[in-house]
């Protein structure tokens, strides 16, 4: 029997149910005899929660529907595995699940967190000579994920982000007197998201002023000094700054008006105040009207303005996750394992990418930060060379499945 079992953990993005759509559409036409989910990641798995995924996704328009769906449909983990060595059991006890099952072989969709337990479990299964296929599917609005030009979830939040600082912009220009609306953009250690803030500008917009990502040390005083500069020009600022920009001394900005308190396993400070903190600092200072807004989630979830390559490209990365464990290699006559599948990109124009593996040693727990030389020397906004390697990603939309003026999803467990 070849039965495949496959989780989410991580962040969700608006096309991570495209990857688990092409995981289980592809392990069906690979003969695939049960596909397996895993409810809540590798900590359903440990709990046994695991659900048949055929009595979920019953037909087109289940799939349809899916690829429409944001979050992650079989609910998502932030649980870290321990290390290898002296933590035996919690190994054995995991392959001892996979062993019941008959899994031939696991897909895991996440980010670097989740390829770090792809990573533990491909060495142990190595270990023990396991022929259990441990394979990484890549997904993360953060696209900080190495050797992958980009990862599925970037396109689609990078596309929100950019439509939304069009019309905070656009708002921002209504009153006669000044205002300065500060933008909080997901990105707790690379700014790749915030800088698709940069798309917003074009002939029918003046784009934002001012950029800050966590790549660079953030300078209060040069902040406010720049602002105020601004203020003497246009009576409407914009500026999108990163949540996880950092001060000399490595505190985050946020962190200088309100206690972190929240820590997750993988020892990540929750992050959130950084615009409200600045806007009151340019409001104590000049003394005008100023806008704090966190998009938090939203960005990440915003399924109505999907980009269709990213969700094309989404299902890609599954699907060929089972056909690199599926495979026989002509060396070793088996399928891959210990890999995740990547993207890379052929050509910008036209825009051609295509999927590889890649050794999951040399991508978990190693994050990719926005290149120095496409931030500007005064760390205040991007270059040209960070738009057009964002702008294809956002390129084309897929219409939503409206019912009664709204867009309809699938849920777990649902009937008819």
């Amino acid at each position: 029997m070849k039965n495949v079992i496959v989780g989410q953990s991580g962040g969700p993005t608006s096309v991570i149910n495209s990857s688990l759509l092409g995981v289980f559409q592809t392990a069906k036409d690979r003969g695939a005899d049960i596909v397996y989910g895993m409810v809540h990641g590798i900590k359903g798995l440990l709990d046994e929660d695991i659900i048949d995924l055929s009595k979920e996704i019953r037909n087109e328009l289940d799939m349809d529907l899916l690829k429409r769906t944001p979050s992650s449909f079989l609910g998502s983990c932030r649980y870290k595995l321990p290390d290898l060595e002296g933590n035996e059991k919690t190994y054995e006890k995991i392959f001892a699940i996979l062993k019941k099952y008959e899994i031939y072989a696991f897909f895991y969709i996440g980010g670097n967190d989740s390829m770090d337990t792809i990573m533990k479990l491909a060495d142990y299964g190595k270990k023990i000579k396991s022929p259990i296929r441990f394979m990484g599917v890549p997904k993360t609005i953060d696209n900080d994920l190495m050797i992958t030009d980009h990862t599925p979830g970037f396109g689609s939040a990078a596309k929100y982000i950019a439509a939304t600082m069009k019309e905070v912009i656009r708002d921002g220009l209504v009153y006669d007197y000044p205002v300065v609306s500060v933008v909080e953009v997901m990105g707790r250690n690379a700014g790749w998201l915030t800088s698709a803030a940069a798309l917003a500008k074009g002939d029918d917009c003046e784009g934002v002023d001012m950029i800050f990502l966590p790549e660079r040390v953030f300078d209060i005083d040069y902040f406010l000094k720049k602002v105020g500069e601004l203020l003497k020009q246009d009576r409407s600022i914009v500026i999108a700054v990163s949540e996880g920009v950092k001060v000399a001394d490595g505190r985050y900005v946020c962190e200088l008006a309100d206690h972190v308190d929240y820590v997750d396993m993988f020892g990540h400070k929750q992050l959130a105040g950084t615009a409200r903190f600045l806007a009151g600092e340019v409001a104590k200072k000049y003394g005008c009207k100023t806008r704090a807004i966190e998009l938090s989630s939203l960005q990440r979830c915003a399924a109505h303005v999907m980009a269709r390559v990213d969700m094309t490209e989404a299902f890609n990365v599954g699907g060929a996750a089972v056909k690199y464990a599926f495979d026989a290699d002509e060396k070793t006559g088996e399928g891959m394992t210990g890999m995740v599948v990547t993207l890379k990109r052929v050509l910008d124009d036209p825009y051609i990418c295509i999927t590889e593996p890649a050794d999951v040693h040399e991508i978990a727990d190693i994050e990719k930060k926005v290149p120095d030389e496409w931030i500007t020397k005064d760390g205040t906004y991007v270059t040209d060379d960070l738009v057009h390697y964002i702008h294809p990603l956002i390129q084309a939309e897929i219409i939503p499945l409206w019912v009664n003026g709204l867009p309809h999803h699938i849920k777990r467990g649902h009937t008819d």
